[in-house]
């Protein structure tokens, strides 16, 4: 059983749902990050999406592109990521994913990039631009490195397409709220529960909602119907507006638990 399916298979047992934050590696820089992860574990996440910075961020709105954008300024690669995961391996064991687009996972190599995120302890990948179809050399990969491989549904997604993930899924899956790009909105589609019941009928993994989700009225709303709530776009713009502050991390920190109902998340 891997890191991820421990820790859901946990929170199962105590009657609770899995918190999942989500930043911009390098935003503002690579200390900070390092940093952050550690203090978004002590917060509580069940697990944590890593992004790595990418120039053309098709999936994402304006407040994660500029976080891409500031994160690029500072000129490094997969190898420093995989650097700070390996660092925060000294203190955390909270499962960390890295949420990317395929281009920078090809260029760095595939048989390398597993290689690396086995030997720092990275649990898994998910590739926003990579579907199914195309992933199986991949996933083959993933799987030989005992590494999860997440793939995401949509509202759009027809009952081939969700058939195909359950197939080729392992650790969760990561069921999009609604069509569109990443951002917070004031409320959280009516889809995505429907999306979650259709799932569910194909898939026995644990199943997360994200895109949109921004307040902790709306994570308590979305964990009564899924197994987990994803939130970035609201972390990474309180990332971007505490920048420059000397208790960055200790503020994202607490902005973090601020988004976790009481009752539910420690």
């Amino acid at each position: 059983m891997s890191r991820i399916s421990q820790v859901f298979s946990q929170l199962k047992k105590e009657g609770r749902k899995a918190f999942v934050p989500f930043i911009t590696a390098g935003d503002p820089d690579l200390q900070t990050t390092g940093k952050l992860l550690v203090e978004l574990a002590r917060a509580g996440a069940g697990v944590i999406e890593l992004g790595v910075p990418f120039s053309d961020p098709m999936a994402d709105g304006p407040v994660i592109q500029r976080a891409s954008e500031r994160a690029l300024e500072n000129e490094f690669g997969l190898d420093e990521i995989f650097q700070l995961i390996d660092q925060s391996r000294r203190t955390i064991d909270t499962p960390i994913i890295l949420f990317s687009y395929f281009n920078p996972l090809l260029q760095y190599g595939l048989k390398q990039l597993c290689q690396e995120a086995k030997r720092v302890g990275l649990d898994g990948v998910l590739v926003t631009d990579l579907t199914p179809e195309e992933a199986t050399d991949f996933s083959a990969e993933l799987e030989s490195h005992d590494l999860d491989m997440i793939f995401l549904i949509a509202p759009t997604s027809n009952d081939v397409r969700l058939r195909l993930v359950a197939k080729h899924a392992s650790g969760f899956i990561y069921a999009v709220s609604r069509a569109g790009v990443t951002g917070a909105r004031e409320s959280v589609s009516v889809e995505a529960e429907k999306l979650v019941r259709r799932m569910r009928a194909f898939s026995d993994l644990p199943i997360v909602v994200g895109f949109g989700i921004s307040s902790s009225s709306q994570v308590a709303e979305v964990e009564q119907y899924a197994d987990g709530v994803v939130v970035g776009s609201a972390i990474v713009a309180e990332i971007e507006r505490s920048k420059g502050r000397d208790d960055i991390v200790s503020h994202i920190g607490e902005f973090t638990r601020s988004l976790m109902p009481e009752l539910k998340y420690k």
